[in-house]
């Protein structure tokens, strides 16, 4: 089969394109009217969630990235929108003087291929904002959901985290976590078996900020009045855990062949020479794949979602006017779990305005003939 995950396919006339033939300020949307009576309506809550993985029992757990302050960063979303601290409310509340106990600043969690829960702690509170990261809060953190239990931590510390680090996603192939650093853009790559780590990647052309992100057809904004870029931050591993997808928010789509970057002892010019462009994308919240190595991506200017063929064929999954903000999405046996964080309308990215979210925010999914990834929990 001929596959993006086999050789360079050319750029589609989308994305990076059109992103840079607009006025300054505004990208077209064609934002959608009509519901589709496919979206179900799963989860709802009144914190600001940013991504949801699903046990093999239903169970449903959220990332809270937009907690401001001290307060909840992972918890299971039950009925009623209640939400319970994972793995507990102490980890839940920040301690500067214990960083490695307690979590500063959760950006993802997922379930991973051995069935425990993992969290990716940031280490940090922001991108482009001016924020530090924490050394001892940058983390990946391995829980038993069941027990509610921390099986184990791996601290990621300098001078793999440099002081603008913001680790932001992870994906599993093996004994290795795959990180992305949108904050000093680049890859993380833990080997959890020997705990060590290196980077590859740093301040390649295709994992840099090199675009403004647009969502509902404005361009975001820090609070500090500067343009919302994010560097290398969605990635995802192909079933057959050869090849890493990756991408700064606003695109273009790269890969490169995992063997390059487990390998610490090859140079950062080695490495580099294997990463090609797949495709030019758009501004997107989050991703998934599924077992046959399709690729979901959201459309953050259009409430919509994608998806990518290995053979790079784009097409539309679902279009709803409730999708606003899609990030980090989760594929079950059947079914794409679909979080609705709106953080386009938080003062994160509308230049410090006050927030419109209109709670409760919610956790979509819509049935589909699909199958998670080896690379993910079965």
């Amino acid at each position: 089969m001929r596959s993006f995950f086999k050789k360079t396919l050319p750029a589609l006339a989308i994305g990076l394109l059109c992103q840079h033939a607009f006025a300054k300020d505004v990208l077209p949307a064609k934002l959608p009217t009509k519901e589709d009576s496919r979206l179900q309506e799963m989860a709802t809550s009144n914190h600001i969630w940013n991504g949801v993985t699903v046990s093999q029992d239903g169970r449903i757990f959220a990332s809270f990235t937009q907690t401001e302050g001290p307060g909840l960063q992972l918890a299971e979303v039950g009925k009623n929108a209640q939400l319970t601290p994972v793995p507990d409310a102490e980890w839940n509340h920040w301690d500067a003087k214990d960083p490695e106990h307690h979590f500063l600043h959760v950006n993802a969690t997922r379930f991973g291929p051995d069935g425990f829960l993992y969290a990716m702690d940031a280490g940090n509170t922001g991108i482009g904002t001016g924020a530090q990261a924490v050394v001892g809060g940058a983390k990946l953190v391995k829980i038993d959901a069941n027990t509610r239990k921390v099986v184990q931590t791996w601290v990621i510390k300098p001078p793999i985290l440099k002081p603008t680090s913001y680790l932001d996603d992870v994906r599993f192939n093996g004994d290795f976590a795959y990180i992305s650093d949108p904050g000093a853009p680049g890859f993380v790559i833990l080997n959890m078996k020997t705990g060590d780590a290196h980077r590859v990647l740093d301040n390649h052309p295709l994992a840099i900020d090199h675009l403004p992100l647009y969502a509902d057809g404005k361009k975001l904004y820090l609070p500090n009045g500067k343009e919302k870029r994010v560097g290398a931050d969605q990635l995802e591993v192909s079933p057959d855990g050869k090849w890493l997808l990756f991408q700064a928010i606003p695109g273009p789509l790269a890969r490169i062949e995992t063997r390059y970057i487990d390998d610490a002892k090859l140079s950062e010019k080695e490495v580099a020479k294997h990463v090609h462009k797949v495709l030019d994308t758009w501004t997107t919240g989050g991703t998934a794949i599924d077992s046959d190595g399709n690729v979901y991506m959201s459309q953050l200017n259009t409430r919509s979602v994608m998806r990518i063929t290995p053979e790079g064929k784009v097409s539309t999954v679902i279009s709803d006017p409730r999708l606003v903000w899609i990030d980090a999405m989760w594929v079950s046996k059947g079914a794409l779990w679909m979080p609705a964080g709106q953080i386009n309308r938080t003062p994160a990215t509308t230049g410090g305005k006050p927030s419109t979210v209109e709670y409760p925010v919610k956790i979509f999914k819509i049935d589909l003939p699909i199958a998670p990834s080896p690379r993910d929990h079965q």
